[in-house]
């Protein structure tokens, strides 16, 4: 699963991290067009930067979420 990558990278400072169940919200999800779970939505400046489909390891997503945070 994905959840503990995601807390695991939530707690630490460098980005704000949100979840949202596609279920409950299926406006939202698809105003961004997600079609698989989990999808990961990077923003950067208020603007989505990336989105990354399916089950990713924690050192890519941190690496990837570091591309974008605000130093």
């Amino acid at each position: 699963m994905l959840d503990p990558v995601v807390e695991t990278l939530a707690a630490e400072p460098v980005a704000t991290v949100t979840k949202v169940d596609v279920d409950a919200d299926q406006q939202l999800a698809q105003s961004y067009g997600v079609r698989g779970v989990p999808t990961l939505v990077l923003f950067t400046d208020g603007e989505q930067a990336e989105e990354v489909v399916g089950m990713q390891g924690e050192e890519r997503l941190r690496s990837q979420i570091e591309r974008y945070a605000e130093w």
